[in-house]
């Protein structure tokens, strides 16, 4: 069964939990995982491609759009927005409002919450959906840390 995860932060930006997705697709890297980074849109993807490389100047993520190619076939990391991966990764990281239909497919689901209303209405919706279908959930509060 998939892990779920949910990792609350003290944060209100987007760009913040962007910020924390790209530190979390570096350490599932960095354990050889294959990681899936969902977002809503094009642009959202095209950002977050951009701020994985220069988030951190010693830091080197391997990564792709998942463009409909097949050169994202042989990235550690991929970055998608709501259309099927295709192939297997080990880690998604949501950063959609929708829930991905495929999610069940990974060894681990994790959602990233912010202090904003509307990322907190539909996370809430997330936990509730994963909570009735039976999936333990794991509460990250990194506020706490």
């Amino acid at each position: 069964m998939t892990q779920v995860d949910f990792y609350i932060l003290a944060a209100q930006t987007h760009d913040e939990r962007a910020l924390f997705a790209c530190r979390l697709a570096e350490k599932a890297f960095s354990r050889g995982n294959r990681v899936l980074i969902q977002t809503d849109s094009e642009q959202a993807a095209r950002q977050l491609d951009e701020l994985l490389w220069t988030f951190r100047e010693e830091s080197f993520i391997p990564h792709a759009l998942l463009s409909g190619d097949d050169a994202a076939d042989d990235c550690p990391v991929n970055i998608g927005w709501q259309q099927d991966p295709g192939h297997h990764h080990d880690v998604i990281l949501n950063l959609s409002a929708e829930m991905p239909s495929f999610f069940g497919r990974f060894q681990r689901f994790i959602n990233i919450v912010i202090q904003q209303d509307d990322v907190l209405d539909y996370t809430r919706n997330h936990y509730r959906f994963l909570k009735d279908r039976g999936y333990p959930i794991n509460n990250i509060d990194m506020r706490l840390r």
